[in-house]
């Protein structure tokens, strides 16, 4: 079951969202990765973006490093 988030106030939501939550320039920074190959992985299913915007996506940040860790773990084989 996923995770269920609760936040009291609007500052609690806003430090999650800045601590947790990556935009597309981000993503390509952690994967060092072209924007190609990001949009690739999520027409693959291998990312799941969190939301679509028109020139945008946002990610979980948790789910891009682990992306890394592995792409990482693939190239030291």
């Amino acid at each position: 079951m996923p995770e269920v988030y609760s936040f009291n106030t609007r500052e609690e939501l806003t430090k999650y969202i800045q601590s947790e939550i990556i935009n597309t320039t981000e993503a390509l920074e952690i994967l060092q990765c072209s924007r190609q190959n990001l949009n690739n992985l999520v027409k693959r299913g291998v990312l799941t973006p969190i939301k679509d915007l028109p020139r945008d996506r946002l990610f979980y940040k948790e789910d891009i490093v682990h992306r890394k860790n592995d792409m990482d773990k693939k190239a030291n084989k």
